[in-house]
């Protein structure tokens, strides 16, 4: 299976290189807050553990959220792979998926960072909040969350980096040419 993680910070265009990647290479998408909130509303035994956590402010430990993520990837075996979105975060987390998929006699295939600078990103996000309306797209917030970004994210992109399989991409320019890079480092793993 082509398993394939997403990096980028808020705006710099995960969602829209997901939807591309998903159509190009027949992936199932596993996105780590659709799956808490499945499972969540379907009242499973995980779902009702993460919502004892969430319910009181806190985050849902990894091993629960691995749980979730391995229920959802065993249901995906017809796919040719999966992208995980929005997961891992940190590097406890990166270890727990490998060690998952492991045992399923998978592996991670490519990390893809979407590399872009920050007064970019945060001209994206002004851009974005003022067409969508989106509260959480206004200076204040984009600046913290593009910080927790990068203080959560950064240790992980270098734990790939040091394992061979990060791929930073350049998150610049339009939409097809960014893809096209995206699929000429997919295409050498896959």
């Amino acid at each position: 299976m082509l398993n394939i993680i997403i990096f980028g910070a808020p705006g710099s265009g995960k969602g829209t290189q997901s939807e591309n990647l998903i159509k190009k290479y027949n992936l199932a998408h596993i996105s780590t807050g659709d799956v808490l909130r499945a499972e969540m509303k379907n009242g499973t035994e995980l779902g009702k553990l993460a919502e004892g956590y969430i319910s009181k402010g806190q985050l849902v430990p990894d091993d629960v959220v691995i749980g979730m993520l391995a229920n959802v990837l065993d249901s995906k075996k017809d796919a040719a792979g999966v992208i995980f979105d929005g997961f891992p975060r940190t590097i406890p987390q990166g270890e727990a998926l490998e060690k998952m998929l492991k045992e399923r006699g998978q592996d991670v295939s490519i990390v893809v960072s979407l590399e872009v600078d920050e007064p970019e990103l945060i001209d994206r996000l002004i851009k974005r909040g003022q067409q969508s309306g989106r509260s959480d797209d206004n200076l204040e917030t984009i600046k913290s969350r593009l910080d927790v970004y990068k203080s959560q994210t950064s240790p992980l992109k270098e734990h790939y980096k040091t394992t061979g399989k990060l791929a930073s991409i350049k998150g610049v320019g339009t939409v097809d040419e960014i893809f096209e890079r995206i699929a000429e480092a997919v295409n050498k793993v896959k």
